[in-house]
């Protein structure tokens, strides 16, 4: 899970949005977790797939699981747990769930607001 937080972290600084790195770490740290816990299946992963559109970035994550589609909880102050999709919710301008052939994808995008930056 580190690993593809970091790596989404740093390749949405070098396109050149390093405003959005640490939202989009964010959500694939969130959906990732989401995947190992609810769509993990003995021998396969999870993948993550990051597209960067002249005005959007989205995030796609996807798993082996299709029978248990995701939706937002709502945790009571006591719950240690059930707060991940809200928080994705939260920083997505737009998300969803579709069905694959063989699992499922939660994707989410991300308006670009701005010109991207120089490094």
């Amino acid at each position: 899970m580190t690993f593809a937080r970091r790596h989404t972290a740093r390749l949405v600084a070098h396109w050149g949005y390093p405003a959005l790195a640490d939202d989009a770490a964010l959500i694939v740290s969130e959906l990732g977790s989401n995947a190992v816990l609810h769509g993990g299946v003995p021998g396969r992963n999870f993948r993550v797939q990051l597209t960067l559109t002249k005005g959007r970035l989205r995030i796609a994550v996807s798993d082996a699981k299709g029978e248990r589609l995701p939706r937002p909880r709502h945790p009571t102050p006591d719950d240690k747990f059930g707060r991940g999709l809200l928080i994705v919710r939260a920083l997505a301008t737009r998300w969803g769930v579709r069905e694959r052939t063989v699992g499922k994808e939660v994707w989410v995008e991300l308006d670009l607001a701005t010109s991207p930056v120089e490094l």
